[in-house]
């Protein structure tokens, strides 16, 4: 809860901090890496910041958690910080890096407000940013008592055993352990964050869903090849599909993510879009796994049935539970529409939903703001709705 002294100054100047948030992250992620460029090793993705997505992100997440604090007093954003910690967990960022960005984003703040940064705004937006790093700082540090307490011990190397085509730009990763320690085990819908080294002697670090259950012993995730049009290619993506080969020896994170399946026995509902099926497929590998008795509504759209990812083991695992089903949108099916299938959009008054069920989105925002909407509509609690961002939450639709 923000200090009485502190309030009504956050209240005044949050408009103007509202107004030039996006400069200010700009200016503080130029001055960041002008003075700690080995950060770009193993800690932030060049490409997040290449397109601007990061610095967005950031001045997302300042600017709502400042609102709540103000709008809604001794309440935590947990959602918000929760996709936060988790996101910096699988980075291994330490205590020391808050102190870091601290002395950049002040002085961000006072180069682009200039004189309207009275000692007085200083100490409240001081205040506001002490109060989020610390509570990220307390999270994180509760993911890593797994560890021994150490950032640096999620790191482990894992050898290629497999690298599968599932699509035309989709490659499946299948890692080994190299070693009989034990390995930390995963919940259905995590990620892990792998660090590729790349031509400059960097690792870029880049998070990737695991999309099968967890063995004891391999790890799975799939990476789509990134050569969006107007855009460089990615970077790590590139790289995955035409240097990593099997036998080669990288390194993940644990893994991470708060975005996971609910126990239970109620039914579940996926909504993907692309790419966005991993998390999902792994939630489903765990599920056909258990046997579950579970109602289970797999949703997906895509461009066309050959562009829909791991699509022979979704369909797999629903087949082996006795509840479950698949409905699947493609904007060019290119063949005649099968019992399940549709053309255009993915439209939800196509389809009957299971009463009371938990929903899972993933896919590209305007996709998951769709589906969200049409769910919204139909009567869904907003508290029913789970989704899971790849890359920076540009959305933020938990703090809603």
């Amino acid at each position: 809860m923000l200090s009485e002294t502190s309030a009504p100054i956050i209240k005044a100047t949050l408009p103007a901090v509202g107004e030039n948030i996006q400069t200010i992250a700009q200016r503080f992620y130029d001055h960041l890496f002008q003075a700690h460029p080995e950060l770009f090793n193993g800690v932030f993705n060049r490409g997040n910041q290449a397109d601007g997505q990061q610095q967005q992100a950031l001045a997302g997440s300042v600017a709502a958690y400042a609102s709540m604090l103000l709008e809604r007093p001794g309440e935590v954003p947990e959602a918000l910080l929760s996709r936060i910690s988790h996101k910096h967990a699988a980075l291994a960022v330490t205590p020391k890096q808050y102190e870091v960005v601290h002395e950049h984003l002040f002085w961000a703040i006072a180069d682009v407000l200039g004189e309207a940064i009275t000692p007085e705004v200083a100490a409240a937006w001081d205040e506001v940013y002490w109060l989020m790093a610390n509570t990220l700082i307390n999270l994180e540090r509760g993911l890593y008592a797994d560890f021994g307490g150490q950032p640096e011990n999620i790191w482990r190397t894992w050898r290629v055993v497999e690298k599968r085509p599932e699509t035309d730009d989709v490659v499946s990763i299948v890692v080994e352990r190299t070693d009989e320690r034990d390995v930390y085990p995963s919940r259905p819908g995590q990620y892990v964050t792998v660090q590729m080294p790349t031509e400059d002697q960097l690792h870029q670090p880049r998070q990737y869903s695991l999309t099968r259950a967890d063995d004891g012993h391999h790890r799975t995730f799939a990476v789509k090849r990134v050569h969006d049009a107007g855009r460089p290619a990615g970077e790590v993506s590139t790289l995955i599909h035409d240097s990593l080969e099997v036998g080669d020896e990288i390194i993940l994170s644990a893994p991470f993510g708060d975005v996971v399946l609910a126990e239970g026995d109620g039914p579940v509902v996926f909504a993907s879009a692309g790419i966005g099926v991993t998390p999902f497929a792994g939630m489903l590998s765990h599920l056909a796994a258990q046997g579950s008795q579970r109602e289970v509504l797999f949703l997906h759209a895509g461009t066309s049935p050959e562009s829909f990812p791991l699509r022979d083991q979704v369909s797999r695992d629903l087949g082996s539970l006795p509840n479950a089903s698949l409905e699947a949108w493609y904007e060019q099916p290119g063949r005649e529409l099968a019992a399940g299938e549709h053309e255009g959009f993915m439209d939800l008054s196509a389809v009957a939903l299971p009463a009371d069920a938990t929903y899972y989105l993933c896919g590209p925002l305007p996709f998951m703001k769709a589906v969200r909407s049409q769910l919204i509509g139909r009567g869904t609690s907003a508290k029913k709705i789970q989704y899971e961002v790849f890359g920076p939450d540009l959305w933020q639709a938990d703090t809603e």
